[in-house]
């Protein structure tokens, strides 16, 4: 459903006349620095079958982020190639657009709309008709626990709010592989229950789903495999058993995998 082979991003670090380089001098330590150019993501491969759950982890900085956001077509990649849903992402990019819903870090909502219009904008662009998507807003908002802000103005929203209503917009076509970064930040307790049970029901509803997340316990609960990357590169491509086999706590068996030293109490 997900294949990837050998993906992998590198971006040229541009020096401005007459600055200091302050980029460059931030990440010269780092040994994805190669003449100017920064290995983001290196020879990645990894697969994600139909109706499974893949949890994306890693350290802050080790490239989830360019990961994802290649593979929902936001990041052409330098090297590599990459399918989803048996469809190339360098020759048919839009097509993969439509099949997939995507939440990045920074999805953007229009201030001036309410979240019931943010929905109806995004899924008239997907080309759903005027009934089926009023029928799958109102499923959406039941969905998320929106209904008491769904014809507010987004200006008016919590961080958390907004946060569903991004996750929403993502998922108002009904998409079959669902990329999600990190999404139950900026949520509390029971919002972000909301969103694991609504990543449980793609999963019983046989769809594909990669998240990244830092928080084990989501890890534990709903993936059926784990990608860890560190540095740009995977250290550790297995189902969950596996990782538990490490160590039975899997916030351990992460830092013993990125190489770092983990205390016993």
């Amino acid at each position: 459903m997900i294949h990837v082979r050998g993906l992998s991003k590198r971006f040229k670090l541009a020096r401005k006349r007459g600055s200091k380089d302050t980029k460059l001098q931030k990440i010269k330590e780092d040994p994805r620095l190669e003449n100017r150019h920064f290995n983001a993501v290196k020879e990645v491969n990894f697969d994600v079958e139909k109706g499974q759950v893949a949890g994306l982890l890693g350290p802050n900085g080790a490239g989830k982020t360019t990961l994802l956001r290649m593979l929902a077509t936001s990041l052409m990649p330098t090297a590599g190639s990459a399918e989803i849903l048996g469809i190339d992402l360098a020759s048919n990019p839009l097509e993969i657009r439509r099949r997939i819903g995507f939440l990045s870090g920074k999805t953007g909502l229009y201030d001036r709309l309410t979240p019931r219009e943010m929905m109806t904008y995004f899924g008239t662009l997907q080309g759903i008709d005027a009934s089926s998507l009023r029928r799958r807003v109102d499923e959406l908002i039941e969905q998320l626990g929106m209904s008491d802000y769904a014809d507010r103005r987004n200006s008016t929203l919590s961080t958390g709010m907004k946060q569903k209503v991004s996750i929403a917009r993502s998922l108002v076509h009904d998409p079959e592989v669902v990329i999600l970064d990190e999404p139950t930040t900026g949520l509390d307790v029971a919002a972000s229950e909301q969103i694991l049970e609504l990543i449980k029901g793609f999963r019983d509803d046989g769809r594909t789903v990669i998240f990244s997340t830092h928080h084990m316990h989501e890890v534990d609960r709903l993936c059926d495999r784990v990608v860890l990357i560190d540095l740009g590169e995977v250290r550790f491509d297995a189902d969950l058993q596996e990782m538990k086999a490490i160590d039975s706590s899997l916030d351990r068996a992460f830092l013993k995998l990125i190489g770092q030293e983990v205390t016993y109490a």
